[in-house]
């Protein structure tokens, strides 16, 4: 999935401030990013990282702007039919992680395959395959509440993984990983979007170094390595 920014800008506006006044938590003027691509993206606390997520996860009107999702303009869509396009085709790992408390965690996986228009036969399939790799087949019947952190971090990127959907958006994936389950959990991010556009957020250099784009977000105007971001 192509994403294509223009003149993007997010204000958060204080209570008596009036928002053209307010600095802007994410200001692009032009970004483009080809289908199939990985991004890493860094940048200082209060540089906008997770707010650019929710906005490309149409979770998040911005102030002003357009983001294409490949021809989508993806604020001329209604709520209903945002929420429609990210079941279909955008993986989600927020750093809340907002998995399903009554489910468990192989339920989680398989209802948002089914969302998808996946079988309930093949999403259960895919779901025990993905735990599995993970190190979870043991707790696949365990809730979320029956999981510790850093377990419910490798379902959460199972899950958004899961339905092969065309963008991935992952805040802090690895974050409550130890060193062996960032691996597996890495290993598993990056094979599952070989042919999906990934988008990541992190300050942990476990992941970023598996990234050959690692672009600041200040300004979207460098990479950490270099290399142009645009």
């Amino acid at each position: 999935m192509k994403v294509r920014l223009q003149a993007l800008e997010h204000v958060y506006a204080q209570r008596g401030q009036p928002t053209h006044r307010a600095r802007p938590a994410v200001s692009i003027t032009n970004f483009d990013l080809e289908s199939r691509a990985h991004i890493c993206l860094v940048g200082s606390s209060g540089s906008g990282k997770t707010t650019l997520l929710n906005i490309l996860a149409g979770v998040l009107v911005p102030t002003s702007g357009r983001v294409y999702l490949d021809e989508t303009d993806l604020f001329a869509l209604s709520e209903a039919e945002r929420d429609a396009l990210r079941s279909r085709s955008i993986g989600c790992v927020f750093q809340t992680l907002n998995l399903l408390q009554s489910l468990s965690a192989l339920e989680n996986l398989t209802l948002a395959q089914r969302f998808a228009g996946i079988s309930a036969a093949q999403a259960a399939r895919r779901g025990r395959e993905l735990l599995e790799t993970l190190d979870l087949s043991d707790r696949a019947d365990a809730r979320p509440s029956e999981l510790s952190l850093g377990e419910q971090q490798r379902v959460a990127i199972a899950r958004a993984v899961s339905k092969h959907p065309g963008l991935v958006l992952a805040d802090e994936p690895t974050a409550s990983l130890d060193d062996e389950n960032a691996v597996a959990a890495i290993d598993v991010l990056l094979d599952a979007c070989a042919s999906s556009t990934l988008i990541v957020v992190t300050h942990d250099a476990r992941l970023m170094n598996r990234f050959d784009r690692v672009c600041s977000l200040d300004g979207l105007a460098g990479s950490a390595r270099g290399e142009p971001c645009a």
